[in-house]
């Protein structure tokens, strides 16, 4: 369970930068004006595993680093990764601190009317994941269970819009404490990303199982409003990415799954 206890430090630290955002107006940005300057500055996580972690040299790394580390070789500029949180994403794209997000962003109605984003490079699908000898194999069957998620979670959202009257959906802080709960015993079943089941079956295999999908959910990269221009680069970048195999081979080594289907279709 390391890998969820690290994203500690990084959130305390982290939310120290958010208070020096600034607060100037959004700009569209070019592919010409970041290669002009030679560099650019992408903000990402490093308190999500294992799209966004920092790694024993203390630098951002996973998933998302190598995707922005490839399209800045694209580009032909070097590459800050500038670490993001959650909450500071957004702000930070729009107040120009940094050029774009390969954050993790996923992409939503609400967040589109805030920063134009890319076709997806990555994406994550929402399962209810628990005890294999509990049958917990439709929505209907939820009732009478213990059911956790993390509050205020895509998860949260999806079981609790399923849920039937009778099923007792307890809800904690984050993903780690909901996965705690179900390791010791104290609900049934989580609702859980790909990405966390993936680790629990590492950590407790064949204790658990997948019992249905709840729903898909794809991640963009993030331009300001506007940059036409710059959001075209990245397309053509993705679909290079994909086309050659190297973005599946991302996929690969972080996550050790193909690229989901969805992405590519």
């Amino acid at each position: 369970m390391n890998f969820m206890k690290k994203t500690t430090a990084a959130i305390l630290g982290l939310s120290l930068l958010a208070a020096t955002a600034s607060t100037d107006k959004a700009s569209a940005e070019t592919p010409e004006e970041i290669k002009k300057r030679g560099s650019v500055n992408i903000g990402m996580l490093v308190d999500f595993p294992p799209f966004g972690i920092m790694n024993e040299n203390n630098e951002p790394d996973g998933y998302d680093a190598d995707v922005a580390r490839a399209l800045a070789e694209d580009l032909g500029v070097k590459v800050n990764l500038v670490p993001v949180t959650g909450p500071n994403r957004i702000p930070y794209l729009v107040s120009n601190q940094v050029d774009l997000l390969v954050a993790s962003l996923g992409v939503t109605p609400e967040r589109a009317e805030k920063v134009d984003f890319s076709d997806p490079y990555a994406g994550i699908s929402i399962s209810l994941y628990g005890q294999v000898d509990v049958d917990l194999s439709s929505a209907e069957k939820l009732a009478g269970h213990n059911i956790g998620v993390a509050r205020a979670s895509t998860q949260d959202v999806s079981i609790t819009k399923i849920a039937p009257e009778g099923a007792n959906i307890q809800r904690f802080d984050d993903d780690a404490s909901a996965v705690q709960a179900l390791l010791s015993g104290q609900v049934e079943a989580i609702g859980a990303s790909n990405t966390v089941i993936a680790e629990l079956e590492k950590i407790a295999p064949e204790r658990f199982e997948e019992k249905f999908e709840l729903r898909q959910q794809v991640q963009g990269i993030a331009v300001r409003p506007g940059s036409d221009a710059l959001l075209e680069h990245i397309n053509a970048f993705l679909a290079k990415q994909k086309d050659s195999g190297a973005l599946n081979a991302i996929h690969e080594k972080w996550l050790g799954s193909p690229l989901p289907d969805f992405l590519t279709k």
